[in-house]
């Protein structure tokens, strides 16, 4: 598919859905990605939309926002003040070999057709000891499948192109990356429980809404 038509894909999704100023998990990933990253970085933000996530580390470091849509480019830029890159993660990859401290992927790798392919292009441009920070829907967290026993449609994002469990994601990850680190976030077990890194892990991995991740190089 052209760049220029995937773009008009992903901005309509974007528009439609009112992605813009909106933050998945009402920010409850910031705050990892804010202190697993620090300051001092060269830090990759792949998939950074309009920046929403993108302000919770960009301070005291140097940051490249990369998306498909230039609509949100143009808004990270004018917002943060940050380098940005017009890239199509399934056919380009414009940057050179260990040139990077972080790279965030933050609900990016389950629009990717070729996930190995895009896993070897961030090792080799992180730094060595660097780290790839990201999140993947829960696609099999309980209520989903719940869902799919009722006969309900449980995946209803058309850009998505794949799902991860908890251990398929690991499987993955640790197929380039060490010390991985898979975290669930937001989702409840109970309408008054909600999950939280308090609650015992294999609770939250069955019931939580993402995955957050951190894995080094």
């Amino acid at each position: 598919m052209q760049k220029t038509a995937l773009e008009g894909i992903y901005r309509t999704h974007h528009e439609r859905g009112n992605r813009y100023g909106y933050l998945f998990c009402h920010g409850e990933r910031g705050p990892f990605l804010h202190d697993w990253i620090g300051t001092g970085k060269r830090v990759l933000d792949l998939g950074c939309r309009d920046g929403m996530l993108t302000r919770s580390f960009f301070e005291g470091n140097e940051v490249v926002g990369a998306d498909i849509d230039r609509k949100a480019l143009e808004l990270v830029r004018r917002d943060l003040e940050i380098e940005t890159c017009w890239l199509d993660l399934n056919s380009e990859w414009p940057f050179e070999p260990e040139s990077f401290d972080v790279i965030v992927a933050c609900e990016i790798v389950e629009h990717i057709f070729f996930v190995q392919p895009f896993l070897a292009n961030v090792y080799a441009t992180l730094k060595k000891g660097g780290q790839f920070l990201g999140s993947v829907p829960n696609a099999f967290r309980m209520r989903n499948r719940m869902k799919f026993l009722r006969g309900i449609d449980f995946e209803t994002d058309p850009t998505h192109v794949r799902m991860f469990s908890p251990s398929k994601l690991q499987e993955t990850l640790e197929n380039l990356f060490f010390d991985v680190e898979i975290h669930p976030i937001q989702g409840k077990i109970l309408p008054f429980l909600p999950v939280t890194q308090k609650i015992p892990r294999k609770l939250g991995l069955l019931f939580g809404k993402d995955l957050l991740w951190r894995a080094h190089r």
